[in-house]
């Protein structure tokens, strides 16, 4: 166990989060109270805040540990998860994050209320809870795996370390808090990143250049190449693009950052800091999974896709610089689980508690089942961390839970509103989507089971196409069928023009 190098990161993330913290709960509590103000921040947060925790957000374990993990096995054609979270920010910066900021909405169900009717907002908070207590999950690996390469501890003895840590990131002032913890790690993190792999380059023998004659040499060119071997771009990076779109950008963990602007304008403008901010990550995490998976002690380790790099990372670089980058790479998973955590519970106390049972609850009852809640659902992705399958793999089935719910959205908002029609459409694509996970149906296309890696034949690709075809189908032949009422924003144009 590295005892210096584990305390200093400990002591960072301490320092950090307790500290800002505190702070800003002290600094805000003679505020009036507001519903707003722990799950939403009043509403008020500035553009480098948004930016960098629309950034953060989206970059945590699967951006880091998940990168890693998927170079080591398929090379430079991982680059495509970055690259599909900065069209996903552009679309929230421009699109999705306006305009529910714009509607005054606390939750992604709760406009669902409104385009659709409350059997959707139901269905919509309960699948979107599950989907993102998945991510959680996955979250909780990531911090186990870092911890583990400080320490050697099992991911579960990690995750239950780092879990409390996350736990911790948003307890004391909420989304504030995650906010300005959010600004202080991204340049703390990109600091690190930068002089890790200049580091890491002066130690190799050959440098970077050495990394890519060891592919060529070894008949590898494949993990060169962005595009990938044969099939991948089709069979991964596609689908990633698809899957993270169409899922994320009405996702009530990225869109409760954008909720949380001080205006919409806010939103526009932080795209210019949170596009670079989460896209450059990949470039570096790639550059440091190939140059591990390149040497024999790393390559050769047990478990060198989910380690290797992490390890590489703790044996070459000095200690400080070690203890830096692990630090800001743990504060990002960090910063993703805490969102997290908070959106399940902004879900269960204003989708179900609030909505169904204590319409009444006063500011600090909402605030406490929040703060409960988190709690509760932080510790028991904790106690599942250790038992999951590789992160990318993961994300992207739990991803194609939530494609659905976007093209109701968007119908909803722009075409036309109807219950019935988004309750058939929500239900046909979940249903069609547990039989092409759990069943023999993909066989009928030729198509094999999930295995350890999402490559080439694994059906389980295919689920977020699966799920926006039949969503875009039902959706289209519904749309000559029912009869409904005009989209919401069409709705709201001609009540503004009446008055």
């Amino acid at each position: 166990m590295n005892t210096g190098l584990l305390i200093g990161v400990l002591a960072y993330e301490l320092i950090v989060i307790v500290g800002l913290g505190l702070w800003l709960q002290m600094r805000h509590k003679n505020q009036v109270a507001s519903a707003d103000e722990f799950a939403l921040a009043g509403r008020d947060l500035p553009i480098p805040v948004v930016a960098v925790t629309l950034a953060l957000t989206v970059l945590g374990t699967a951006h880091i540990l998940g990168v890693f993990e998927m170079t080591w096995l398929m090379g430079s054609v991982a680059i495509w998860f970055s690259i599909a979270h900065v069209i996903l920010l552009t679309f929230v910066c421009l699109g999705t994050g306006v305009w529910f900021r714009r509607l005054g909405v606390q939750t992604v169900p709760e406009l669902l209320h409104r385009t659709s009717g409350v059997e959707t907002r139901l269905l919509v908070t309960c699948v979107m809870a599950g989907v993102l207590f998945g991510i959680l999950t996955v979250e909780a690996q990531g911090i186990g795996i870092v911890i583990n390469a400080l320490t050697g501890w099992d991911i579960w003895q990690g995750a239950l370390v780092g879990g409390i840590l996350g736990i911790l990131y948003v307890i004391f002032a909420g989304m504030r808090e995650i906010g300005y913890v959010n600004l202080v790690n991204a340049i703390v993190m990109y600091l690190g990143l930068i002089a890790a792999t200049a580091v890491i380059g002066m130690k190799l023998n050959g440098g970077f250049d050495a990394v890519g004659d060891f592919y060529r040499n070894e008949g590898m060119e494949d993990m060169l190449s962005i595009m990938g071997g044969p099939g991948l771009f089709m069979n991964f990076a596609l689908v990633i693009v698809v899957a993270v779109l169409f899922s994320q950008s009405i996702n009530q963990m990225l869109i409760q950052p954008a909720m949380s602007a001080k205006n919409t304008s806010t939103i526009k403008k932080a795209l210019w800091i949170a596009a670079p901010v989460n896209g450059m990550f990949g470039v570096f995490a790639i550059a440091i999974a190939l140059a591990a998976r390149a040497q024999p002690e790393f390559a050769d380790m047990a478990d060198g896709a989910k380690l290797g790099s992490t390890t590489m990372l703790v044996q070459y670089l000095p200690p400080w610089l070690a203890a830096v980058l692990l630090a800001s790479f743990l504060a990002a998973i960090l910063s993703t689980f805490a969102i997290i955590a908070l959106s399940i519970a902004t879900l269960f106390t204003n989708d179900i508690y609030k909505a169904l049972y204590r319409p009444d609850a006063s500011v600090e009852t909402l605030t406490k089942m929040i703060r409960m809640m988190i709690v509760v659902v932080g510790g028991i992705a904790i106690a599942t961390a250790a038992f999951l399958p590789p992160i990318l793999a993961a994300m992207v089935w739990l991803f194609a839970w939530l494609v659905p719910v976007f093209f109701i959205t968007m119908y909803g908002i722009f075409f036309k509103r109807h219950n019935g029609l988004s309750v058939a459409t929500l239900l046909i694509a979940w249903i069609i989507n547990g039989l092409w996970s759990f069943s023999s149906l993909p066989m009928m296309f030729g198509m094999q089971r999930m295995g350890p890696i999402p490559v080439n034949v694994n059906a389980d690709n295919y689920n977020a196409y699966i799920t926006a075809i039949v969503s875009i189908a039902i959706l289209a032949i519904g749309h000559f069928i029912v009869k409904g009422e005009d989209g919401l924003f069409k709705a709201q144009a001609k009540a503004k023009g009446a008055a």
